[in-house]
């Protein structure tokens, strides 16, 4: 008998809905610090080992002994919508890669979750419901998803399962695509697909809040590893990503099993679970310059490097990595040994390679996000070092991926280093620093523009890690958004004020009516 002939694609994004920058064709093809839009044999060797769903998928059907069949691979650093063209572009490409491999036994499919387009609010969704329409409801599909997804009820229905990362940082995305090897190969000798249980919750949780290395989250994450036997074919628990001014953003519980019984039995006692630690969903939040000074005390009990997260400017949650309030509290407050990264200035960054290294260049940094309250920072600054910004990130987050940042510099101003870089990526890999000649375990302070990942290779050589919030996009509390089309009901933040949004008479014939389809 011939092996099962399985069709295996990605499309990845993290849409921050009021994020200043929206995500086109161009930056899909440029990768955001992943590799770049790859179609064909050559998602083999672009993805080969690296912390990728589509890479642990093919491992794990490698071993199965499957005829694989490559479609494409895509994803863009997190931003506002995705534009309709770059969508209706890659989706159809996607598509007719699919028909082209026909006929087939399944479809896995390395998804994000929380994808917002111009015209469409559930792109995963609306991704699937057209892959189910090609390959017809007998032909199991399969899709990872990333813990920070905001189901919907069309992404449940379309898909046999959907398996979500157990991880924030995210060091299980190549963990994930083998579990949903394994779910692939348990549907292809089932006579039926197993009864699905799916539940959202009623607040938002910050993201800041969410990592799977510290408490709520850890506990919450090691009851569901241990749900999952016979009975239970797989369990997840996402808790959203809270910056998709959606009806359908926010947290839930995905449940897939034998008997539709027992997994609604079990997704009500997760629920009832997580509800009890809403309140634990919200942290201590530092302003800039007080977070700068907590620092500066900690280093002087001994406790060096301190790393703190400028989480309201994360690339990785929809920002756009140039905002000054983080660098001008380093400068308010005198310090010293100090490092930022990555500031996403190409403008900076080509003056400084024309400049050359040891000159001093007047430069107007960053600050072009149009966020209240940050500006460009106009100052001299000496060039340290240059680089073609390219590297291997050999961290658990980007999983030994060589990344390109393009043209990228250090730049110093007093005692604090600058790493400009020419592309989006978040500070998540210690690499990054010592690209452009900074080690960051001599540095005192690091300030990475994180909100989690970061903690994946930094966690390690921290003394101290604290959170700020310096202007920018991403709210560290989602409450403060200035949110119109959530679900009625839903807490904006841990224990908040239930959503009630009216749509003023001025507004009602021009507001947005987004769906899941195209008319």
């Amino acid at each position: 008998m011939a092996p099962p002939r399985i069709a295996m694609g990605g499309f990845l994004h993290e849409t921050n809905t009021f994020g200043p920058s929206p995500a086109t064709l161009e930056d899909f093809m440029q990768g955001g610090g992943m590799p770049p839009l790859t179609e064909g044999e050559a998602i083999f060797s672009a993805l080969a080992d690296s912390n990728i769903g589509l890479c642990g998928f093919i491992e794990g059907a490698r071993a199965q002994g499957w005829t694989l069949l490559p479609t494409l691979w895509t994803t863009a650093s997190p931003s506002a919508h995705v534009t309709e063209a770059a969508f209706e572009h890659i989706v159809a490409r996607l598509l007719a890669h699919i028909e082209n491999a026909m006929p087939l036994a399944g479809v896995y499919l390395d998804l994000h979750g929380a994808m917002v387009t111009t015209h469409l609010d559930d792109g995963e969704g609306e991704i699937l419901r057209r892959v189910r329409a090609l390959v017809g409801p007998q032909v199991p599909i399969v899709a990872s998803l990333d813990l920070h997804g905001n189901v919907t009820a069309l992404m449940v229905s379309e898909a046999d399962m959907l398996i979500a990362y157990r991880t924030y940082p995210h060091v299980d995305m190549a963990e994930t695509g083998q579990r949903c090897a394994v779910a692939m190969s348990d549907l292809l000798s089932r006579k039926a697909p197993p009864f699905k249980a799916f539940r959202q919750l009623d607040f938002l949780m910050p993201i800041a809040w969410q990592c799977t290395d510290e408490l709520p989250c850890r506990a919450l994450y090691d009851d569901i590893r241990s749900l999952e036997g016979p009975a239970l074919a797989s369990v997840s628990f996402l808790t959203g990503f809270p910056a998709a001014d959606i009806p359908d953003c926010g947290p839930s519980v995905l449940v897939y099993g034998d008997k539709q019984a027992d997994i609604d039995r079990v997704a009500d006692a997760l629920v009832a679970n997580i509800r009890t630690q809403e309140a634990a969903f919200a942290g201590r939040v530092l302003l800039p310059e007080e977070g700068v000074r907590e620092a500066m005390r900690l280093i002087g009990q001994g406790m060096a490097p301190v790393v703190i997260a400028d989480t309201q400017d994360n690339p990785g949650a929809g920002g756009n990595s140039d905002t000054m309030g983080m660098l001008r509290a380093l400068m308010a407050c005198g310090a010293d040994h100090a490092a930022i990264g990555n500031i996403f200035d190409p403008e900076a960054a080509r003056l400084a390679h024309e400049a050359g290294v040891g000159a001093v260049v007047e430069l107007s940094l960053g600050g072009r996000s149009n966020v209240v309250g940050d500006a460009p920072l106009e100052a001299l600054f000496v060039v340290e070092a240059l680089s073609d910004g390219r590297f291997e990130a050999a961290g658990p987050y980007y999983g030994g991926a060589r990344l390109d940042m393009g043209p990228s510099a250090c730049l110093r101003i007093g005692g604090i280093r600058v790493v400009v870089v020419s592309r989006k990526a978040q500070m998540a890999d210690q690499a990054m620093y010592r690209s452009v000649g900074i080690e960051p375990q001599k540095q005192h302070i690091l300030v990475n523009k994180s909100s989690v990942h970061f903690r994946a290779d930094f966690a390690p050589i921290a003394r101290a890690i604290l959170v700020c919030a310096a202007p920018g996009p991403m709210a560290v509390d989602p409450g403060r958004l200035p949110w119109r089309r959530l679900r009625p009901g839903l807490r904006t933040s841990p224990l908040g004020t239930p959503f009630n949004f009216q749509v003023p008479l001025s507004e009602s014939q021009t507001f947005p009516a987004n769906n899941n389809t195209r008319s």
